[in-house]
């Protein structure tokens, strides 16, 4: 937890006033039972109608003071926690942009989420309560504990008893309710993480009528939960009634001892309210305590969990030289026997991967699920490392690229299309933010996206939600592939990209990757046939290794794996025809 102060740094200042103001308020709040006192003792006894009505002033400006100092002191700590959640979620956020696809695939993009969110929240709260009550609830109950001393000495001693009473009994409680906030905490977790795949999934939910069994299942975890928090809320409850049963009879004992040293003029009867108010003060100090402890044992959990997205150091880190010079002589994208496993496992996705691509040749890329397409071309711009061999671009391994060099050079296209909340014109200009309207339209061309992106109302200013829901899939899928173009990049990578499109546009759009791609090096990645048979070059992948490299005619002769997919796509006189 005490790590995640190194966030307060920029907010010293806050972090001295808040603390320092909630003293000054308790100072006042420590005086008003003194006041009260000598109106009792003097006023009152001696009717003396003015000096009430002047300690009654006194009072409420004791009171008015405490409120300015309680509103700066909640003014200050604001400013801090949340100038603390500002910069420790901008920090997380960093650290999670640095890590690798393989971190991010371990730990979960939910519970990043949650991290972000809810976690921050609660340390950022926390921090906040902390600056607030950490002084000023001690300092309460040791100035109420001197102050009784200095009105009698026997009678504190009653306080010296009830006190680690009270103090005994808050501790019995929150010993058992914290870890059980601790289970609540963890089942939360579960349900926003069910309640998140629901929503995500609601479509395939619906369309295999499984809503009961979610429901069901979702009912069964918040059913869970609200009998933690039922049971926890039961125990915590008990808190203020026992608190208050100790405190009353610890008044009750005080009544009765300070009968007799007030029929003896010992003590006066405003020293007996003035005690008795000190001990309601220590009273509330010590709630505060609860309260405190309560939510410093929640920010702690959220904090160890915070850590723990921190001390995740990414596998692929950016430390390429900032000065590479490419060989243009060199292939454009050469893998030099790359093996490749994820999460460090035993067994490879891609083993002894060896080829040369050229500049301005297309590829495609073909095989079975799992074969391993995906991870060939992740592997091009760094979003994994290979664990044996070496990828290069113009003779160069990726390795000694700067990220920003590495990716400025290639265009990306997702198997899944990914828009964000925006214009069209915002969303094509995530890679070259520079491109003007003439760039846009030209990549939108050659997607194949330019007319239906011109028949909406307001065209390259159209609004897309979240995800492009507004959007159909193929039309998501061509905005994915424009945005690809955008700044004419060396390399661009099509990750079967054309799943969503009807074949008369999937034909329009292999024809304007042909015609206009120059010298890009294109990579399609592709489970049809027809969408890679006319490249220059086809690389065939069978359980992590090349089962073959030809053109589609070559393949069909030589290459088994090839011919079997052909024949799953094709009729048999079609490859027999080719051959």
């Amino acid at each position: 937890m005490f790590k995640l102060f190194r966030y307060l740094k920029n907010y010293k200042k806050e972090s001295f006033i808040g603390p320092l103001f909630k003293l000054i308020e308790a100072c006042f709040e420590l005086a008003v039972p003194v006041v009260m006192k000598r109106i009792i003792d003097i006023g009152i006894k001696n009717e003396d109608v003015p000096y009430i009505l002047r300690m009654g002033a006194i009072m409420v400006l004791l009171g008015f003071l405490g409120l300015a100092c309680s509103l700066t002191a909640q003014y200050f700590a604001a400013k801090a926690s949340v100038g603390f959640g500002t910069a420790l979620r901008t920090d997380l956020l960093r650290h999670i942009n640095r890590l690798s696809y393989s971190e991010i695939d371990k730990v979960g993009s939910s519970t990043l989420v949650t991290r972000m969110t809810a976690d921050i929240n609660t340390a950022q709260s926390g921090v906040n309560i902390l600056l607030r009550l950490l002084l000023r609830s001690p300092f309460i109950v040791v100035g109420a504990v001197i102050m009784a001393f200095a009105i009698s000495v026997k009678l504190t001693l009653i306080f010296l008893v009830i006190a680690p009473c009270l103090a005994f009994v808050i501790y019995k409680i929150m010993s058992i309710t914290i870890p059980r906030y601790k289970n609540i905490q963890k089942t939360l977790d579960r349900t926003n993480l069910l309640t998140g795949e629901a929503l995500s999934g609601a479509r395939v939910i619906r369309a295999f009528s499984a809503q009961k069994s979610e429901e069901n299942e979702f009912e069964k975890l918040t059913d869970e939960l609200a009998d933690l928090q039922i049971k926890a809320g039961r125990i915590n409850a008990l808190m203020n009634p026992m608190t208050y049963v100790i405190v009353n009879l610890g008044i009750a004992v005080l009544l009765k001892a300070s009968a007799h040293q007030v029929y003896n003029d010992v003590i006066t009867q405003g020293d007996v309210i003035a005690l008795v108010n000190y001990m309601n003060q220590i009273l509330l100090a010590l709630l505060a305590m609860a309260i405190l402890v309560t939510n410093i044992t929640k920010m702690q959990a959220s904090a160890i969990r915070i850590n723990d997205i921190f001390d995740i150091g990414p596998t692929v880190s950016d430390e390429g030289n900032t000065d590479v010079t490419a060989d243009t002589s060199a292939p454009a994208v050469e893998f030099r026997g790359v093996s490749f496993s994820y999460h460090d496992s035993e067994e490879y996705a891609l083993e002894d991967i060896s080829f040369t691509v050229n500049r301005g040749e297309t590829v495609g890329i073909i095989g079975g699920t799992g074969s391993g397409k995906s991870s060939v071309v992740n592997l091009i711009p760094r979003f994994y490392d290979a664990s044996k061999g070496q990828v290069l671009i113009d003779g160069v391994d990726v390795k000694e690229y700067p990220f920003a060099q590495l990716r400025g050079k290639i265009g990306i296209v997702p198997q899944r299309a990914v828009l964000f909340k925006g214009t069209v014109r915002d969303n094509m200009k995530w890679r070259d933010s520079s491109a003007d309207d003439e760039e846009i339209i030209s990549a939108l061309k050659l997607a194949q996206a330019y007319d239906f992106v011109m028949e909406k109302p307001d065209k390259l200013d159209e609004m897309i939600m979240q995800e492009g829901k507004n959007l159909s899939g193929g039309q998501r899928q061509r905005l994915t592939i424009a945005r690809a173009f955008v700044g004419s990049p060396e390399i661009v990578m099509l990750d079967d990209s054309a799943s969503a499109l009807d074949l008369a546009t999937e034909a329009r759009l292999r024809k304007a990757l042909s015609d206009k791609t120059g010298d890009m090096t294109v990579f399609i990645v592709s489970q049809r046939i027809s969408s890679i048979k006319n490249v220059d070059k086809i690389i065939v992948l069978d359980d992590g290794k090349i089962a073959g490299i030809g053109t589609h005619k070559e393949l069909c002769n030589s290459c088994d794996v090839y011919r079997e997919i052909c024949l799953s796509q094709l009729s048999e006189e079609e490859v027999k025809e080719i051959g």
